[in-house]
């Protein structure tokens, strides 16, 4: 007895929907089988295949199936097509995204809500929400009014860039519009009120959405799971979970994942791997965010063979492995210097045919040029570029600081004036980049020029900026030119902060101006900078900065005992010299050896002023 064609398409949509790397690789060898024994097949059988290489994210093989679906008299329809650009989109491949498009319009189909959807979809993804906006209006244009999910996804776009303000409006908007917010609309909402805005918001759009008769879903238990976590609030989550478990949703992979993630972050790998086995008595399989947070831990933690059999042990599990997995690894790899196993995998997941994305693309690229291969991180963008991906700031500021490490700092500016042209917008990263690459190669001159005309424009800069020009300023031993930037940096409210204070403290000592050093500390403490304000400042360094941390000094422990031993015996003389040796070998001290320094030198001259006055 033949199969039919609804027995066809009911096997390969079992394969393909509850899939592993195993079954969707035998739903191909299945539809073969099929099309061998004479069974007619149809568009749908197509869609569910071309499904199923999507989810491997293998477009190129989803592509090549969407032209030979014709040759069995099987038109490709909407569903087809946006099966595909809703993959791409997912991978901020839209340059793909878009030559689809064309084909889709060249061969009779019509866009559809679906098929915008999904375009406002994979611009909100990469932050595109001026093009997501765009595309909305496009929609109007043809006639294709946007719905719930369409305003879901802008304000999620919204909340993701810590604009709340903005994505309340949006909802305003959805209900002038008649189009009532669902729970998913509250659940985005409330997590981005948690993300960026008042957590105290977050509860009330809790009590709004059960208000208006929504009860909360597992969604908005694991956002708050995720929150409670993230304040190390245990006993709160045991709460929501038992309150979770009393509505009658169950904790999800999610919920898991977040409390994986958790253990993980504070080093109990043990708990986490307990987690994972729960998880798999419950029927809850690994998805790649379980398998991914799992790598990054191990990889944090140094066990690179152990994430490396976790890798190969999943692959061989069926599991899907993708390119986040093994973009984690590879940075595990080069981060500890073990660049031939890095670049080993890379050439792993290409014959896998496992595509990178930018993520995956700009680990490689930061890698190589650790290694001092900025040649060879060029030739990553060119492929990048090739894939129909889209470069980031990340990708460009990179291979800039690259550049600028090797010294080769003409080039970091050919490459960058390049990339202008090619629409980059270079941002304070990229300025402090060059900056500090000017700095180094001694080129204090374009330095300040490029920092004057950055301003002059009306960018941003940071404490670092200002820290990288002042410190290159007190190395000339151009104090009064220094002192100005220090001025003007208070002015503006970015600091100054500990890097300020030593470059400078540096700066004089390394002239012999130690009374001048003596008498900028006083300044410090006579503006009521106090010792615990001092230390804030040099807690608050801006996240946004260009400088890769770096590792601490081997000697400066040493360094900083001797200066406290000497502070704590009244030998602020002789800790000043020990203080000078080391700005002499660009060594930074702990900070609470400047504080006892700075406190010491301060007490040693309150006592002259008190002699004299005694005298």
């Amino acid at each position: 007895m033949q199969p039919t064609l609804l027995t066809c398409n009911t096997l390969l949509n079992a394969l393909v929907r509850f899939p592993s790397s195993h079954s969707i690789r035998l739903s191909k060898a299945v539809f073969t089988d099929f099309i061998k024994i004479g069974v007619k097949i149809n568009t749908n059988s197509f869609n569910i295949l071309i499904h199923g290489s999507c989810m491997e994210n293998r477009f190129g093989e989803a592509i090549r199936v969407l032209g030979k679906m014709r040759d069995y008299g099987c038109p490709p329809d909407n569903i087809t097509y946006n099966t595909i650009l809703d993959g791409l989109c997912k991978k901020g491949r839209l340059n793909e995204a878009r030559d689809l498009l064309l084909d889709m319009k060249n061969k009779g189909l019509f866009p559809n809500r679906t098929t915008f959807n999904i375009l406002v979809v994979g611009c909100c993804r990469l932050g595109w929400l001026k093009e997501a906006a765009n595309v909305i209006e496009l929609m109007s244009q043809n006639n294709v009014v946007p719905d719930a999910w369409t305003y879901n996804v802008m304000i999620s776009g919204f909340c993701k860039q810590g604009r709340i303000a903005e994505a309340m409006r949006l909802r305003e908007e959805m209900e002038n519009l008649k189009l009532s917010p669902d729970v998913v609309t509250y659940n985005t909402l409330i997590n981005g009120c948690f993300e960026h805005g008042s957590s105290e918001e977050g509860f009330k759009l809790i009590d709004e959405m059960e208000g208006r008769g929504m009860k909360p879903n597992s969604v908005t238990y694991n956002v708050m799971v995720k929150w409670f976590v993230k304040k190390g609030k245990m006993d709160e989550v045991d709460k929501t979970v038992r309150k979770m478990e009393e509505s009658g949703c169950l904790p999800d992979i999610v919920t898991y994942n977040t409390l994986i993630s958790w253990h993980c972050k504070v080093g109990k790998m043990d708990e986490a791997f307990r987690l994972m086995d729960e998880m798999g008595r419950k029927g809850l399989k690994m998805d790649d965010v379980t398998l991914n947070t799992m790598l990054r831990a191990l990889c944090r933690e140094r066990k690179l063979d152990e994430a490396h059999d976790l890798l190969c042990s999943a692959r061989r599990r069926g599991y899907f492995v993708d390119e986040v997995s093994y973009g984690t690894l590879i940075i595990g790899y080069f981060k500890h210097e073990k660049a031939s196993q890095a670049l080993r995998l890379w050439d792993e997941m290409k014959e896998k045919e496992i595509i990178p994305s930018i993520i995956t693309y700009n680990s490689m690229i930061a890698g190589l040029c650790q290694m001092g291969e900025t040649n060879q991180a060029i030739d990553k963008l060119d492929e990048l570029l090739e894939s129909g991906l889209v470069p980031d700031e990340i990708t460009y500021n990179t291979i800039i600081h690259g550049y600028c490490q090797e010294g080769q700092v003409e080039k970091a500016f050919q490459f960058h004036n390049k990339m202008v042209e090619k629409n980059f917008k270079p941002d304070v990263v990229t300025c402090n980049t060059l900056l500090c690459g000017l700095c180094r190669e001694g080129m204090l001159e374009k330095a300040l020029k490029l920092f004057n005309t950055w301003i002059s424009k009306g960018k941003d800069v940071d404490a670092v900026s200002y820290n990288t020009i002042i410190l290159s300023l007190c190395k000339e031993k151009r104090f009064g030119e220094a002192f100005d930037l220090l001025a003007e940096m208070e002015e503006k409210k970015l600091g100054p902060d500990c890097y300020t204070y030593n470059a400078i403290l540096g700066g004089l000592t390394d002239a012999g101006r130690m009374k001048d050093a003596e008498e900028f500390i006083s300044k410090i403490a006579e503006k009521g900078k106090s010792e615990y304000q001092f230390l804030e400042l040099g807690k608050r360094q801006d996240a946004r900065t260009s400088e890769i941390p770096q590792e601490p000094h081997p000697n400066a422990i040493a360094y900083s005992n001797k200066i406290n031993e000497l502070c704590s015996q009244g030998r602020y003389k002789d800790a000043m010299k020990i203080f000078h040796e080391s700005t002499q070998k660009n060594i930074i001290l702990l900070k609470s050896t400047y504080i006892d320094l700075m406190d010491g030198l301060i007490k040693r001259r309150k006592s002259t002023s008190k002699g004299m006055l005694s005298s």
